[in-house]
């Protein structure tokens, strides 16, 4: 057990550094709302992101199932939640002045975004792979379509500048959270 509360400490501050990381830009677009025009897919995104971090540090209670931890264990778990440091970092740029807007910045980044979150999604199936059949199996119903659709519509969603599809596909990745998170995970 000894092991996993190290593990669970280096992983809580990688992802507190995403959370604190989203939560810095969204209240840099309160504190100053005209220097950058907002952009409603972002933050939607944004949001998803959020929410998507916070349910992983939840679900991350089920790596105490893990019996046997070593190094390379260990070091695909520090690089999957840098994937949410990375993606918080995408969405809310230090720096904006090559920009005029969030919607130019969103834009000009949804590739890499949409990319390194289909890659989130594979670590996820690799995560839930580590957790040993009991886990697996209790979501086996639902999770294999839901990260083949989830990767899909992010292949989709890099290669398009529509609104509307954007608009579309960060909504149903909302509502599938929102409903992943009341059907698995409400009750502890």
């Amino acid at each position: 057990m000894e092991t996993f509360t190290h593990i669970k400490t280096v992983l809580g501050i990688i992802l507190g550094l995403s959370i604190t990381h989203s939560l810095k830009g969204v209240v840099k677009i309160i504190e100053h709302p005209d220097r950058f025009k907002v952009y409603t897919v972002h933050l939607l995104w944004a949001f998803y992101m959020f929410l998507s971090t916070v349910y992983f540090w939840w679900f991350e209670v089920h790596l105490t199932e893990i019996k046997h931890w070593d190094f390379l264990i260990y070091l695909f778990l520090v690089i999957y939640v840098i994937t949410y440091y990375t993606l918080a970092a995408l969405l809310f740029p230090e720096d904006m002045k090559d920009y005029k807007d969030f919607r130019s910045y969103f834009l000009s980044r949804k590739k890499w975004f949409f990319y390194i979150l289909a890659i989130l999604f594979l670590f996820d199936a690799f995560d839930t792979y580590l957790k040993g059949p009991g886990y697996h199996m209790e979501m086996l119903k639902v999770y294999p379509i839901r990260e083949i659709i989830h990767i899909t519509a992010c292949l989709v969603a890099a290669r398009t500048d529509n609104k509307w599809v954007q608009i579309i596909t960060v909504s149903a990745f909302i509502v599938f959270q929102i409903y992943w998170i009341l059907n698995y995970y409400m009750n502890g």
